[in-house]
């Protein structure tokens, strides 16, 4: 039970860290943020061209993103079915799209809700994996790491935070 609220306060601080990616786009002022009301309902349709080749990294990175909202959905829900936890993931980013779009700070896209469902999949798999290969620990391991890369995130924030002031 101890792990478990460890892990609620490690998704809390994750929750903090990309409400403040997603939709404040890493600014520290409101007034800086863009005013875009887009809206793309075709998949994978608008990728960025680079160099003459198409640029998925914004698809890898929502991919990369969601995977640590999988493994913590996994570890408070495991009472649920997977498509609860599932669904759970879709409606999350649909609601940030959704914002985004409602108050006209971002491109709503449903690229981004297919890729961050996708990473958060990923997740939960990944998460029932740990789950059978450690067995009664991996909600330890799994909240080891997350602090790791919590505390990393605090500090390139504060530095961040330096550097703009």
């Amino acid at each position: 039970m101890k792990s478990k609220k460890i892990t609620l306060i490690l998704m809390i601080f994750y929750l903090i860290a990309l409400i403040w990616v997603i939709i404040f786009k890493l600014e520290f002022s409101i007034k800086e943020l863009p005013q875009i009301r887009n809206i793309n309902l075709i998949p994978f349709n608008q990728p960025a061209i680079v160099n003459g080749k198409a640029d998925i990294s914004e698809i890898v990175l929502n991919v990369l993103a969601f995977i640590p909202y999988g493994l913590f959905i996994h570890i408070l829900m495991d009472e649920k079915s997977i498509l609860k936890k599932l669904l759970i993931i879709f409606a999350t980013s649909f609601i940030f799209e959704l914002i985004q779009y409602i108050f006209a700070i971002g491109a709503s896209d449903i690229t981004d809700i297919i890729s961050n469902t996708s990473g958060g999949i990923i997740g939960v798999v990944f998460s029932m994996f740990m789950e059978k290969l450690l067995r009664e620990n991996w909600i330890k391991y799994i909240n080891i790491v997350s602090t790791i890369c919590a505390i990393i995130l605090t500090a390139m924030c504060v530095i961040l935070l330096l550097a703009n002031i």
